[in-house]
């Protein structure tokens, strides 16, 4: 498909621009949702904020591609930025009322914010030539990282916003959140013109024809992809969020903690460009295998290193570079691996598959935390990395399809649905 350069780089700058808003809400939100639910629903349940959020993304990524695949990527980003702007409000809510049960649903609708983040990095890929899927997406999931690494750091002035506003002890970043996603709302709305999914030929208004319903292009390797991105994420969520409460813990003050969750953030985000160079340059899984090395460099720091905040916050960062590594190769590869509308509902799947792993991730954290320590939970996070990397040297020697190295295979349309081994 011959698309305009011209098109498809405002396209990216504008799902570029809106990913900057949504990472000051996610900044502004990790950092102190562990300690909000250890303040209201005990040690144990710590894990919850970030168990209730990415079950709350999982919940939303099938429904949210299909809105996309009927109406457009804009009306779907849009409606998931609302509702993320919502939950924001619903925390700060139920903080205030001392109620659980309501601050779980709103990290939940703060979840959906990341299911919008999800899906902004595919919609960077809808009309991206082969050779460049792997920069455009990456270039989308970087520019989380202006928002993301600002947001933790709005703690502080959070709070001054919330004796101004006479909210409750720390809920002042999220009226910070709430405001940066309602301009990611008007944003998508407003400049996400032409819709890239349109634009691909997914038509809103008409029907997909069976020869557009797409093809998957090797079921072992989309399994793999698919499963690396998942597990990769439940590693990363299973650390960080606890990372908070274990440094409360040994006396770190909120700036400490918020500095050292904004580093982490930057880790995931700011060399994703290079990471989707990477990968369209030497290949997807070995791409991956740089991740999980990644991966296993943060476990021995932070496992051997858990009493220093130093070398916490540097196990941190490793921890952020493994999982962008990890995501960014993974979802190319996904995106290799299948076309026209068969793309989005794997998409979905993906994304749902994805979130549900870390919402396990997250919520075995706390009770692992109890049960052995930081260092424990590092060390049982080692265990998953050992096998996404064996998979990932059995299905690199089988040549997985790549738009540098296509098999065969691959070249031969297939019926929709049906793969080719």
């Amino acid at each position: 498909m011959d698309i305009d350069r011209a098109v498809q780089s405002r396209i990216v700058r504008t799902l570029v621009a809106g990913q900057v808003l949504a990472g000051l809400g996610l900044g502004a939100t990790v950092a102190v949702g562990a300690i909000l639910a250890a303040d209201l629903g005990g040690e144990a349940l710590s894990g919850a904020a970030a168990t209730s959020s990415t079950l709350g993304a999982a919940l939303v990524s099938i429904p949210l591609a299909r809105l996309a695949a009927r109406w457009g990527r804009r009306p779907a980003l849009a409606l998931g930025a609302g509702v993320a702007a919502a939950g924001s409000l619903i925390t700060v809510i139920a903080v205030g009322i001392g109620f659980f049960p309501l601050l779980i649903l709103g990290f939940a609708m703060l979840g959906v914010g990341t299911a919008v983040g999800l899906q902004a990095r595919f919609a960077a890929t809808d009309v991206a030539a082969p050779q460049h899927r792997g920069r455009d997406l990456s270039l989308v999931v970087w520019s989380t990282t202006i928002g993301a690494v600002a947001g933790p750091n709005l703690v502080g002035p959070g709070e001054a916003i919330a004796q101004w506003l006479s909210l409750p002890t720390n809920t002042g970043s999220f009226v910070f959140a709430i405001a940066a996603q309602l301009g990611a709302v008007a944003l998508y709305l407003v400049a996400l013109r032409p819709d890239p999914l349109v634009l691909a030929g997914n038509k809103p208004v008409e029907p997909a024809a069976a020869a557009d319903a797409g093809i998957v292009r090797g079921r072992g390797p989309l399994v793999f992809a698919i499963a690396a991105i998942a597990i990769s994420h439940a590693v990363m969520v299973s650390i960080m969020a606890m990372t908070p409460v274990h440094l409360l813990h040994h006396g770190a003050s909120l700036t400490i903690i918020g500095f050292t969750i904004s580093l982490h953030i930057a880790g995931m985000y700011s060399l994703s460009p290079v990471f989707g160079w990477a990968s369209d340059r030497f290949g997807r899984i070995p791409t991956i295998l740089i991740g999980q090395a990644l991966f296993a460099a943060s476990v021995l720091v932070v496992a051997l290193g858990e009493l220093s905040n130093t070398a916490v916050t540097v196990g941190l960062v490793l921890l952020g570079l493994g999982w962008s590594a990890s995501t960014v190769a993974g979802s190319a590869l996904v995106a290799d691996l299948s076309t026209g509308a068969m793309r989005l509902r794997i998409q979905g799947r993906s994304d749902t598959i994805m979130s549900l792993a870390g919402a396990v991730g997250g919520g075995f954290a706390g009770p692992i935390l109890i049960m052995i320590g930081y260092a424990g939970l590092a060390w049982g996070a080692g265990v998953l990395v050992l096998v996404v990397t064996a998979a990932a040297l059995v299905v690199w020697r089988a040549k997985p399809a790549t738009p540098s190295a296509p098999r065969d295979a691959t070249s031969e349309v297939q019926p929709a649905g049906q793969t080719s081994e």
